[in-house]
């Protein structure tokens, strides 16, 4: 709001006249914000005058006593660090971007073609000369197999795509070379490396950093002391103990010990999953079958001025006609970029996903919802992308797979956490994910849609088919913009 507007107010008998102004981060440090958005809660000033008295000394000494001392982490939620990563592997990416409450823009293996020498060499092969050899025989193998599968795919689609009117060369072969990039991405690894801008507020920063220390891949250390120490020249005290955590250096470590004590079996070579045309997999694990009582109390529990106990015994006896139409009023004219109201929060479905690496990248953009992926493995086969396989080019794409898994059973023998790094984006991954029913609301609108990826829309479709088959009443107000032919409920023009 302008000083103008200010004076207009005050002038109009206002006392104390509504202010909304940006706190300037040219004029400020992070912690300075920081430490003014914070004193307020014990000073009557405004931020921008309790701002002009906080030096960077007074700043620090703040968060030493208060963050850092008294444990008031959420002051270091005021101090925002953006933070530019070049050059590591997408599995350490993946571990970064591990966090829900920051953003991410990562460079896109869709839009852009790979350098063939873009992979990250894991230093704990250091010690094997003769296996890192081998590994980087079977990563040249991929990269050299994605220049082929790119111009063989050009080369099919170049028969087999129409050119739109007035289409000149240029934009025609672009178009073509973008298709065939987004399809032929699948054979790389997940050595491959990545560019990613990160937006986090210091508290989620340090979080990050101390999982990144608590990782057992170099790389992932490694990146964990760089971000530290570049966070540190924005926020100096805030990101000041960010280190490794005993805990955190255990967890994974314990896990494995526990599955092998009470003989879950580990990863073996098989060839019987190992097949290039198994479909993506979906299961529902759980729904809650009692949703709708507990959807209607929520709704109703808002305004009623009783204990949700009473809401909920009070809700039984209306009967499931009653309670659909109570639901039905409050979404009644939802419009298609709108999301359900919070009260969907209280009712979950937890699925398991049978997803090819490049498909869970994609899924776990969501940060919403909870997903537990287990690590990366070429133990349950992988999808070899349509395109490819239209394109005649099946044996040539099986056989540089091929010979990354070879590597990869040699390189678990020295580190099964490094192995990973040779799993390509074709190969499957296990996931159990948990999301409530407002998030499936966002996620099957934006996942189901044709303009959405093919190798997360099948297996949405699936997802949201399991959860239609049980509860239909729910989604009778999800607008897709594109709806299946099962789909169970009128659809509105």
């Amino acid at each position: 709001m302008t000083d103008a507007t200010n004076d207009i107010q005050a002038s109009q008998g206002q006392l104390y006249p509504r202010r909304v102004y940006p706190m300037d981060g040219h004029d400020l440090s992070e912690e300075q914000i920081a430490v003014a958005f914070a004193m307020t809660s014990r000073r009557p000033e405004a931020f921008d005058e309790i701002a002009e008295k906080v030096s960077h000394e007074k700043a620090a000494d703040f968060h030493e006593r208060w963050v850092l001392g008294y444990g008031h982490a959420s002051v270091a939620e005021h101090a925002i660090v953006h933070i530019a990563v070049e050059n590591v592997s997408r599995l350490a990416c993946d571990t970064l971007e591990d966090n829900r409450l920051a953003s991410y823009t990562e460079k896109s293996s869709r839009y852009q073609v790979m350098p063939e020498d873009y992979y990250h060499v894991p230093d704990e092969l250091a010690q094997h000369p003769a296996l890192k050899k081998e590994y980087e025989a079977a990563c040249q193998t991929l990269f050299q197999s994605y220049f082929k599968l790119i111009e063989g795919c050009i080369e099919h689609l170049r028969k087999t795509t129409p050119r739109i009117a007035s289409e000149r060369d240029g934009a025609f072969n672009m178009r073509l070379r973008r298709v065939a990039t987004d399809h032929c991405r699948a054979v790389l690894p997940a050595a491959t490396l990545t560019n990613v801008g990160v937006t986090a507020n210091a508290r989620t920063l340090e979080h990050a950093i101390a999982k990144l220390f608590s990782s057992g891949l170099a790389e992932e250390q490694d990146l964990g002391d760089a971000v530290r120490e570049q966070s540190r020249l924005i926020t100096p005290t805030l990101i000041k103990y960010a280190d490794k955590v005993d805990y955190l250096e255990r967890a994974s470590g314990l896990q494995l010990d526990l599955a092998q004590r009470f003989g879950f079996p580990s990863e073996e070579p098989s060839d019987s999953e190992n097949s290039g045309t198994g479909a993506p997999e979906v299961r529902l694990v759980h729904w809650d079958r009692k949703g709708e009582e507990k959807i209607v109390s929520a709704l109703l529990y808002r305004h009623s001025n009783l204990a949700y106990e009473q809401v909920l015994e009070r809700v039984k006896d209306l009967g499931s006609e009653s309670r659909q139409a109570i639901i039905d009023e409050c979404v009644a004219g939802i419009g298609p970029h709108d999301a359900p109201p919070r009260e969907f929060e209280v009712v979950d479905y937890q699925f398991e996903f049978m997803l090819d690496y490049g498909a869970y990248r994609e899924f776990k953009r969501h940060r919403m919802m909870s997903y537990l992926p287990q690590p990366l493995t070429v133990a349950h086969g992988y999808r070899i992308p349509s395109l490819v396989s239209e394109a005649g080019l099946e044996s040539e794409f099986g056989a540089a797979v091929s010979t990354a898994e070879a590597a990869y059973w040699k390189v678990r023998e020295v580190s099964p956490l490094a192995v990973q790094y040779l799993v390509t984006h074709a190969h499957n991954r296990r996931v159990v994910s948990k999301f409530n029913l407002r998030e499936c609301y966002h996620l099957f609108k934006m996942r189901t849609s044709e303009e959405a990826h093919f190798s997360i829309r099948e297996p949405m479709i699936e997802a949201m088919r399991l959860a239609v088959d049980v509860q239909p009443q729910f989604f009778r107000h999800l607008k897709l913009r594109n709806y299946p032919d099962w789909w169970p409920h009128p659809i509105e023009g």
